[in-house]
């Protein structure tokens, strides 16, 4: 396979997951923000959301008030942003097309269908009456689109590719939730109404609330919050599992190509070792802010040696 081409698949798998990502996000700060009473509770929940979604830099150099219809406008639309929603389906839609031929009907047609449904947006699309409605469709295209490569795909390197990104692009987005809101859980009282919507926002961003309760059968706690996220490898977007595929398909990636390994494959074997036989009681004793600011680190680093063994010519 080209380089180019499976860069192209890689980040089309990353796309897709970083739009459906900032849908939850908007999601889960909407709720934040119709739940809390002050306006400073408020701004940080808006805050938290541009700083997991790693926009923050750049909507501070745009200059403009932090409310939350430029956050809306910035994270959902803003064709400058290219982590938007509207930037990543387009994004996505132009990998898909370099490699139409890689993909089966089925993805090609969520892609496609998407962007197509994406141009009609306009303005009126993310006023506030209007924006859940635009959020549970970006979430359930995403949905569609996983769907389609996991159930139409073979088991090639094609499938590698996108399933690599978007495992890679999804542990990024669970430690980054978890690192901005790590405050929630630990300086806030426990059992206060504030820390109990924060332990929720934090579920929901990651799609584990119903999850939490199925897994532990009790009250919200922020061990446990951070153990279902971190450590437990039932959960599709815990960073274990997200790790444990990581290296499955890297280790598939190298068969593929003779048993050729470099640096990426090095590394996420030593991530997800880390992670198999680590505690959360030793986690949170040691710092989850600085662990989880290790394991960004660490992502970032990975997603560079994947990109320079496989992906640049």
């Amino acid at each position: 396979m080209l380089s180019s081409t499976a860069a192209s698949l890689f980040w089309l798998g990353r796309y897709v997951e970083r739009a459906g990502n900032n849908a939850r996000g908007l999601q889960v700060a909407l709720r934040i923000a119709s739940l809390t009473g002050t306006a400073a509770q408020r701004d940080n929940a808006w805050r938290a959301l541009l700083i997991a979604s790693g926009c923050e830099p750049e909507f501070d150099a745009k200059d403009v008030p932090l409310t939350q219809e430029n956050v809306v406008r910035y994270l959902a639309a803003d064709p400058e942003n290219p982590s938007s929603i509207m930037s990543c389906i387009e994004a996505a839609r132009r990998n898909g097309r370099a490699v139409r031929t890689a993909l089966t009907v089925d993805m090609w047609e969520a892609v496609n269908e998407t962007w197509s449904e994406a141009r009609r947006c306009s303005d009126a699309t993310f006023a506030p009456d209007n924006l859940p409605v635009f959020l549970d469709w970006m979430k359930s295209r995403t949905v569609l689109f996983n769907g389609a490569y996991a159930d139409t795909m073979l088991r090639d390197e094609a499938w590698r590719f996108v399933r690599l990104g978007t495992m890679l692009e999804r542990a990024d987005n669970t430690a980054r939730v978890l690192d901005v809101h790590h405050h929630a859980l630990g300086d806030v009282e426990e059992g206060s109404a504030v820390a109990y919507v924060q332990w929720q926002a934090i579920l929901r961003s990651v799609a584990a609330l119903r999850a939490y309760h199925w897994v532990y059968h009790a009250r919200l706690e922020p061990q446990r919050i951070a153990e279902l996220l971190i450590l437990r490898p039932e959960l599709p977007r815990s960073m274990i599992a997200c790790y444990a595929r990581i290296e499955e398909t890297l280790d598939g990636l190298a068969t593929a190509h003779g048993g050729k390994r470099g640096e990426c494959h090095r590394l996420a074997g030593e991530v997800h070792a880390r992670l198999r036989f680590a505690r959360i009681e030793e986690i949170l004793e040691g710092g989850l802010h600085d662990f989880l600011t290790r394991k960004i680190d660490r992502n970032i680093d990975l997603g560079r040696e994947i990109a320079a063994f496989y992906l640049h010519s």
